[in-house]
């Protein structure tokens, strides 16, 4: 009874953790970091590479502000972070920022340009295509001292007001650009710009890195429309490259098409078709068809029509009419209230267009401004009126609006509902295969949106701009590692015939696993440690599900990662 009392029973939160250190074992992140982050300080008890590779895991797993990471490894195996047991102490956010400044300070192009030449080489990655894009990290604070001034020979990011991609003008930012392959959307080239950075300025910069990162000049690199400028499509195809992107709509060769539509019946080839998104409704359907002219600099435009967009664009054209003229209708009312304060026809003619302004419907809808001429009687003096009473006449403008529709642009603009142009210099390519290969943009734009969600990049708690960029870089770090583990699993999916896993609640079918999701089904596994007098008898490991160890072969790591050294 006396060896009962004495036995305790203690736990360890294992999780997903052993899942994400078998990818970040065959990343060799810990390795590489270790060569770029020497052990110089004493004072940090943790080694610099340790610690970013803690915080890298903090982000996949579950991100926690720099000032919890204790606490969120406490509930850990130690030694799973590559932590000796008294080594959570020394996770306190003064020794993380001092961390994030040698991250910062080290060469940081070489480390990246390492770890992914060899991610390239480890997964087998086909960098042939290419796909680039910019989202803005949105800043809530003043960051005076954000002014892109240097250190250790490195300029700091300067956090000012731009273009804001969140919608959040009166906000300081950050731009974020992001280079994928189109093998699984994996991330391999990140970095920081300055947040008034426009984003067709920073294409040449891009192109040129990715070309030294990959060691050729010869992969197709596809971007959005800040792609389309004479500087940057040149140099891409002067050096070799090629590249697709979309037309800029303020170009003359998109308006010559749209004219050109309106006498002529454009020979579309349909490229590619789907199923409708619901049971009756109809198939989403692509077609192309090549500009007989090509662009000012010599290269092939092909527009592309959309069934799914034509309906898209009639629908939104038909709402912003409708607004707009919900939106003169107000104007009009406030023209018959004897408060009106629009007096004159300038400012009548000036409330009308501001709110067909902001209702986006200008093209489309027009009015005339009526004046009418009211004239009124007064008594020039006060009391009852009589046979010499006297009268003053004020002769005052009253003003209606006319509205209208402007049907011929309307009839104009329907005739090319639904088409977007093309523009590439990969003439070998078919123009269904230029269609395809954009078509993967959108798979970029979810990396964003990991970085923004799961992911929570902001708020960010981080003064100094500098130890700022360098938490942004491992946030790419931990994007990498998610990226890896959905490619992983989807490629044995497709070469087993796999068509879902039953990832959601009640077993219900997931036909694309994301990151979160798989990492989610692992969150409940512990590891139990009996103990007599402060000493470990016996382990229990834990027990894994069918649908874990489904998932796991699926990924190709071993069940074992979930075993203890000494498992009994």
């Amino acid at each position: 009874m006396d060896d009962i009392e004495r036995m305790n029973l203690t736990h360890e939160k294992l999780g997903s953790l052993p899942l994400v250190n078998w990818f970040l074992d065959r990343l060799r992140l810990s390795e590489i970091l270790g060569r770029y982050l020497p052990v110089d300080d004493a004072r940090l008890r943790v080694a610099p590479a340790t610690m970013i590779a803690l915080v890298v895991r903090n982000i996949v797993l579950s991100h926690e502000p720099l000032y919890a990471l204790n606490e969120w490894a406490a509930p850990y195996e130690p030694s799973l972070l590559e932590l000796e047991a008294g080594d959570l102490s020394a996770l306190d956010d003064d020794r993380v920022g001092r961390t994030l400044d040698r991250l910062f300070d080290a060469d940081r192009a070489s480390l990246l340009t390492e770890l992914v030449v060899h991610m390239i080489k480890e997964f087998d990655l086909d960098v042939s295509r290419l796909h680039n894009d910019s989202t803005t990290v949105t800043f809530h604070g003043d960051y005076e001292n954000a002014t892109g001034d240097e250190r250790a020979g490195h300029a700091t990011p300067r956090i000012t007001h731009g273009f804001n991609k969140d919608h959040r003008q009166d906000l300081k930012q950050l731009l974020a650009i992001l280079s994928v392959s189109a093998d699984g959307a994996v991330p391999i080239a990140f970095r920081c710009a300055d947040g008034n950075t426009s984003d067709d300025t920073t294409h040449v910069e891009t192109w040129d890195s990715l070309s030294k990162l990959v060691g050729t000049s010869s992969f197709t690199y596809v971007a959005d429309s800040k792609l389309c400028t004479t500087e940057a499509m040149n140099h891409i195809h002067t050096q070799g490259g090629h590249f697709i992107t979309v037309m800029a709509r303020t170009r003359r060769e998109d308006t010559w098409f749209r004219d050109y539509a309106q006498g002529h019946a454009p020979d579309w080839t349909e490229a590619l078709r789907r199923e409708g998104a619901r049971q009756g409704d109809p198939d989403e359907v692509w077609r192309t068809f090549v500009a007989p002219l090509p662009a000012k600099e010599g290269y092939r435009i092909i527009w592309v029509h959309s069934t799914m967009k034509a309906a898209r664009d009639a629908t939104t054209r038909q709402a912003r009419i409708e607004a707009g003229l919900k939106a003169l209708d107000v104007v009009a009312s406030k023209l018959s209230s004897p408060k009106s304060r629009l007096r004159t026809r300038v400012a009548v003619e000036e409330a009308a267009t501001a709110a067909l302004t902001k209702a986006r419907a200008t093209r489309w809808v027009t009015f005339v401004v009526h004046e009418e001429q009211r004239e009124t009687f007064a008594q020039e003096r006060r009391g009852r009126p009589g046979n010499e009473t006297r009268y003053r006449k004020k002769v005052t403008s009253v003003f209606r609006l006319e509205m209208s529709i402007n049907a011929e642009t309307i009839a104009y603009d329907a005739t090319t509902d639904g088409v977007f142009p093309l523009i590439s210099d990969a003439d070998e390519l078919a123009p269904a295969t230029v269609l395809e290969f954009y078509r993967y943009q959108p798979n970029l734009e979810r990396r964003h949106h990991m970085l923004k969600g799961p992911q929570l990049v902001a708020p960010v708690y981080i003064e100094q701009p500098h130890r700022i960029e360098a938490l942004l870089l491992c946030h790419f770090l931990a994007m990498l590692v998610e990226a890896l583990i959905e490619r992983e699993i989807r490629t044995s999916m497709a070469t087993s015939g796999r068509t879902s896993l039953p990832l959601y609640p009640e077993s219900r079918d997931c036909p694309s696993p994301s990151a979160p999701r798989i990492l989610e089904i692992f969150s409940d596994a512990q590891r139990h440690h009996l103990e007599s007098d402060g000493v470990i008898v016996k382990h229990f490991d834990p027990t894994l599900t069918s649908l874990q160890r489904d998932v796991l072969d699926l990924l190709h790591v071993p069940a074992s990662v979930y075993l203890s050294e000494t498992a009994d």
